[in-house]
């Protein structure tokens, strides 16, 4: 089969559509023919620093070495998130449902959140901020941040930011929640301890086991699902349905619905469902 064009590495149609096989089976994402090019430039870099000369070498490698297969899937998956992105999320969290759960969930003081598909961290520090400025102090606070990708996952648990990307959090709040770096690290903000006391780094794939005890009272999966086929999707809903509390709430990003995909969950406004 001839390549589909002149590259540093011989790439096939035959290798795209493997690739499409391979991370479906893996993670239930569904790739499109547009991520054609998007596949070759990522997976490329990873080929490289290997020091292979082909796609089909790299296949085999991901054929017999089973370690492998988590940077691939590192490879593919995308992470694009900033602090309180769809901010709206969080000012319904400040003003309505934390009074809500403070309420209902008096007599055991806690709360419990999880951030799925967490990237790099920025969504559960945010989380994190928003309970920590809301929610009496003697309450305990549990917030689980999973991931597939290992790599973002490190760089959450460390906590350590570009500036750039904290610029647009108000400065009150960014004083009290963020170290700025000092020395060669002046370009560098770090969150709050405080903040990561509360938050677990784990990496978990959506579609194999959990191994999660806790409910919850809420879970943010946003931005997660646009990867994924309807019937992954309905599947996905269904256990987190399964494992929220009654009543609890899902946050969905701004170009995903359950319409058509759950009848597990009401429509609140703009990507807040709740549990029925």
């Amino acid at each position: 089969m001839s390549a589909v064009k002149e590259k540093e590495f011989h790439y096939t149609e035959e290798d795209f559509q493997w690739v499409k096989q391979r991370i479906h089976e893996q993670v239930g994402i569904n790739l499109n023919d547009s991520k054609r090019e998007m596949v070759y430039s990522r997976l490329a870099r990873r080929i490289r620093k290997l020091g292979y000369s082909s796609f089909s070498q790299y296949r085999s490698l991901l054929q017999r070495d089973n370690g492998e297969l988590i940077e691939f899937v590192n490879a593919i998956t995308t992470n694009v998130t900033s602090f309180f992105r769809e901010n709206h999320h969080f000012e319904a969290m400040a003003n309505t449902i934390l009074p809500e759960l403070m309420e209902k969930n008096k007599a055991s003081k806690s709360i419990k959140i999880w951030s799925a598909g967490c990237s790099t961290g920025e969504e559960p520090y945010s989380i994190a901020m928003t309970l920590m400025e809301n929610v009496s102090s003697d309450w305990k606070i549990k917030i689980l941040a999973t991931d597939l990708d290992t790599t973002v996952l490190e760089k959450g648990r460390q906590g350590i930011y570009p500036i750039a990307n904290v610029e647009g959090i108000p400065k009150e709040r960014l004083k009290k929640w963020f170290w700025r770096g000092k020395g060669n690290n002046q370009d560098k903000a770090r969150v709050n301890p405080v903040l990561q006391k509360n938050i677990e780094f784990r990496q978990l794939n959506l579609m194999g086991e959990w191994g999660i005890r806790d409910t919850f009272d809420i879970i943010f999966c946003r931005n997660v699902v646009i990867y994924f086929t309807k019937d992954t999707q309905r599947t996905l809903f269904e256990r987190y349905a399964n494992q929220l509390a009654e009543g609890g709430y899902l946050f969905l990003g701004h170009s995903e619905s359950l319409h058509g995909v759950s009848d597990k969950f009401k429509f609140l406004r703009q990507t807040m469902h709740q549990k029925i």
